[in-house]
């Protein structure tokens, strides 16, 4: 179960800074409420999360999970850019995820 509320946090991370993005520097209100939401979901579901795993796991994979997918909704929905070389590092991140799952009990 700390798994899935650990993966389920690094989706509401991603969420979260979505709507920081579209809040527009805290102009548009409706956004700036979803950001503050989704960042209270992200960080009750990681406290759950780290009272079984260890904690440097479980923030290495959160920050991971963030890290992949606040890049890929760049790309896909902010033109941010889709340079190879960008995703042969977001690919080193996800050995680095698979890696700390695979090594820890």
């Amino acid at each position: 179960m700390a798994w899935i509320q650990l993966i389920l946090a690094g989706f509401a991370e991603v969420t979260g800074v979505t709507f920081l993005k579209l809040s527009d520097g805290f102009r548009n209100k409706f956004y700036m409420v979803l950001m503050f939401l989704a960042g209270g979901v992200n960080f009750y579901l990681l406290s759950k999360a780290i009272e079984t795993l260890p904690i440097s796991t479980a923030y290495g994979v959160w920050t991971g999970i963030g890290s992949l997918g606040t890049v890929l909704i760049g790309m896909i929905f902010f033109k941010d850019s889709k340079e190879w070389t960008r995703l042969l590092f977001m690919s080193c991140i996800i050995i680095g995820i698979v890696g700390l799952k695979m090594t820890t009990a």
